[in-house]
């Protein structure tokens, strides 16, 4: 087994911190590794989503953080296909390229990480 670490996000974006911690913890984990994966499912997939207005409920925006996993050489990047499509969410509306999967295969790609992380 790699010694792969997975950040699982399965929150939506606001009303909680969880996000905008999960986000900050793989950006500071990257700095230590390069054997990092994100997966979003469920209401992680909202994360993502391009045209974000939390300013309208007093949320901080850190959406547009994403796009620095790529100047931290995060290049795992893996969604849910079964969230999206339960979201009426499609690639397009996502801030960064991804790469989506089914339910199973995502379970199949994590269980590949030797340490799991929920956020």
């Amino acid at each position: 087994m790699s010694k792969k670490i997975a950040f699982i996000c399965s929150r939506g974006p606001h009303g909680h911190a969880a996000g905008r911690e999960g986000l900050d913890a793989l950006l500071a984990t990257s700095a230590m590794t390069d054997e990092l994966a994100l997966f979003l499912i469920g209401d992680g997939v909202l994360q993502l989503l391009k045209e974000q207005q939390p300013q309208s409920i007093l949320q901080r925006h850190y959406a547009p953080t994403f796009k620095m996993l790529e100047l931290y050489d995060i290049e795992e990047v893996y969604v849910c296909a079964d969230s999206l499509a339960e979201r009426g969410v499609t690639i397009e509306d996502l801030l960064i390229p991804v790469e989506s999967l089914p339910r199973a295969e995502m379970a199949s790609q994590w269980s590949q990480c030797a340490t799991h992380i929920s956020f």
